[in-house]
């Protein structure tokens, strides 16, 4: 098969690789119908993560159920299915208490940039799809593999509610997601902080009702300022850097919360600082499982439509323009086909 191997910083080559085969009772495996590059997989094409030799790359997935293990039940050949980035049993205490991707089976999907995706505990890692999906809504159901679903937890970590003032920070693919997760969890005012006309844009149509794009000092400036001074009852950081969390934290009023699902590179919380604050701090890798069920249902309803944030499709071939188009900010995110 066609696989996407990444060798060094920069250096994204599409290889013809083994298929993969079932290994355990619990896999499943999936012929690939859309995958997409994620803003993560940028730190690693970017040299900030080491790569310090040849792997498969990518997390994100749809597709048809191809083969099973003897002992999975929950789907079946020729389903299209969605699952998390990290495989989970659904069964385990960590699990039940909604936190999939903490399960204590846990295993991390990669190699998911390619026309066949081993899943292991298929069980408790794929949700089928109610029908086979039109073409229409498949970037829709392909976010819930991770982007959406993360900035639905971001929204769930920040308690998000009817009624409440929300701030995102970031306008990538994941913070847009969580601009419409504020706006499905109620948030009557959803403060978009963007540089980028084309995002903000976006943001609008999602349901922002503010953009701020001024950063730091001058963004939490700004947020205060449009929040009488008080600050916001929720804010979902979902970039991950030092920069993007101070202003997270800052930008939240006393008892408000942040929701933080950006991959953290070099970032530190002042112990002090939070303790005074009297913010509430939750992250963490989105356990998207969780929301799978709900999340289909909004897609095939028509109530969300997170697939527009893929401003960008290719085929699996021409996946390193994609990495070229994120890493230049040419693109939001960047749909692929095998």
């Amino acid at each position: 098969m066609r696989a996407t191997i990444i060798h060094a910083p920069g250096d994204i080559r599409v290889e013809n690789a083994p298929e993969p085969e079932i290994t355990a009772p619990t896999d499943a495996i999936i012929r690939t119908v859309a995958t997409c590059v994620c803003g993560s997989d940028l730190w690693d094409y970017r040299g900030i993560n080491a790569v310090t030799e040849p792997h498969p790359i990518g997390h994100e997935y749809v597709g048809v159920v191809e083969e099973v293990g003897s002992d999975v039940s929950a789907v079946r050949p020729g389903q299209f299915v969605i699952g998390s980035f990290f495989a989970s049993d659904n069964t385990c205490p960590v699990c039940r208490a909604g936190y999939h991707t903490s399960c204590l089976h846990r295993e991390f999907i990669n190699g998911c940039q390619a026309e066949y995706v081993r899943v292991p505990l298929a069980d408790g890692t794929l949700v089928a799809t109610p029908e086979q999906p039109g073409e229409e809504l498949v970037p829709s159901l392909l976010t819930l593999s991770d982007v959406m679903g993360t900035g639905w937890y971001a929204a769930k970590a920040a308690e998000v509610e009817p009624g409440s003032t929300a701030v995102v920070v970031g306008d990538g693919a994941v913070g847009l997601s969580g601009v419409i997760a504020a706006k499905e969890l109620g948030a009557e005012r959803i403060i978009a902080m963007s540089r980028h006309e084309s995002r903000q844009k976006l943001a609008l149509e999602f349901g922002a009702t503010d953009i701020v794009t001024e950063r730091g000092e001058e963004g939490v400036a700004r947020v205060k300022e449009l929040t009488d001074g008080v600050g916001a009852d929720s804010v979902l950081e979902c970039v991950g850097t030092q920069q993007s969390m101070h202003q997270a934290l800052q930008a939240t009023r006393p008892g408000g919360n942040v929701g933080f699902v950006g991959v953290p590179h070099d970032v530190a919380v002042d112990g002090e600082e939070l303790f005074f604050s009297h913010v509430g701090l939750r992250g963490g890798p989105a356990p998207v499982r969780a929301f799978l069920p709900d999340l289909i249902d909004r897609v095939f309803s028509g109530r969300i439509n997170p697939g527009r944030v893929f401003d960008l499709t290719l085929p699996l071939d021409e996946v390193a323009e994609g990495y070229k188009a994120m890493d230049e900010r040419r693109a939001i995110k960047a749909l692929l086909r095998p």
